[in-house]
């Protein structure tokens, strides 16, 4: 399977790099300095704070040529409307892996409708400089799969392929009929989440306020009682029936924890901002049509 990942993150340099030890034709597309960085040195990883670094040499790319196989992108959703202007030209299947509550129509209406897929990637990790480093319970081991699927909930040939595919290189993925709702339920979570935790100043210091806590949750309630069809996964039901004082201290556990601290939720960077603003937008836009 010849690919290309679009977006050499924590995300697409991890994807790419595995891809490429499990031999397959991938490319990674970077641009800047995170690109003469990959030129120099490959992708590099090490586990944790751990003082071993890896280097892959994932071919690197600056603009994507000719056709693909498959095209994974990985890019932040407000920089969805770019990639997409790069893209329609460009032969291939494209399985858009980020925060998108916005649902297929507008990636399609863009790229062509028959291309599309949607997918979210179940990774974490940060950059230590040019050095990638993930936890050991990244997407290549962990058992939650990773998610894709057809924005229609259909289980196509290709989804199968691809599906197979990942699992064959070692990332663990699944089918997701219901990946249109995921997303939305994911965003209806993860915006509250996103700036509660800015406004904060990290995931430990919003654990230290357990008013915060509540407003938060009480928006992520406000976000799932908006959409119009039940959440997925739905496990997301119980942030709506479970008592408001056992998910503040629930929700306060998970803001100490390893997972939160390390997962990147403390970056204040201007990107972040600009994600969560335009992933707010969507989940207006999913509870004004409901």
């Amino acid at each position: 399977m010849k690919l290309l990942v679009y977006g050499a993150g924590v995300l697409g340099s991890l994807f790419a790099a595995r891809l490429h030890e499990a031999g397959h034709d991938v490319s990674l597309l970077a641009r800047g300095q995170r690109l003469a960085a990959l030129r120099r040195h490959g992708v590099q990883l090490a586990e944790g704070d751990s003082p071993d670094v890896r280097r892959i040499p994932v071919p690197v790319v600056e603009h994507p040529a000719g056709g693909y196989d498959l095209i994974a992108v990985f890019v932040r959703t407000h920089q969805v409307d770019a990639v997409l202007e790069s893209l329609a030209g460009v032969e291939g299947d494209v399985l858009f892996l980020h925060n998108w509550a916005a649902g297929a129509k507008p990636l399609g209406a863009v790229i062509g409708h028959e291309r599309v897929l949607l997918g979210f990637p179940a990774a974490a990790g940060t950059m230590d400089g040019d050095v990638v480093r993930y936890r050991a319970t990244n997407f290549m081991t962990r058992r939650v799969a990773m998610p894709i699927g057809e924005p229609d909930g259909r289980t196509t040939p290709r989804l199968e392929r691809i599906v197979r595919e990942f699992r064959t290189a070692g990332i663990n993925t699944k089918a997701e009929p219901r990946m249109d709702t995921w997303l939305k339920t994911h965003a209806a979570f993860e915006v509250p989440l996103g700036q509660a935790v800015n406004a904060a100043g990290g995931p430990v210091a919003l654990a230290d306020d357990p008013d915060a806590v509540r407003g938060m949750l009480r928006l992520m309630r406000q976000n799932l009682a908006a959409m119009p069809t039940p959440p997925v996964p739905r496990g997301f039901a119980a942030l709506r029936t479970l008592p408001e004082g056992l998910l503040v201290a629930v929700l306060r556990r998970f803001l100490r924890s390893p997972t939160a601290v390390n997962s990147g939720l403390d970056s204040a960077s201007p990107a972040v901002a600009a994600e969560l603003e335009r992933l707010a937008e969507q989940v207006r836009a999913v509870a004004r049509v409901r």
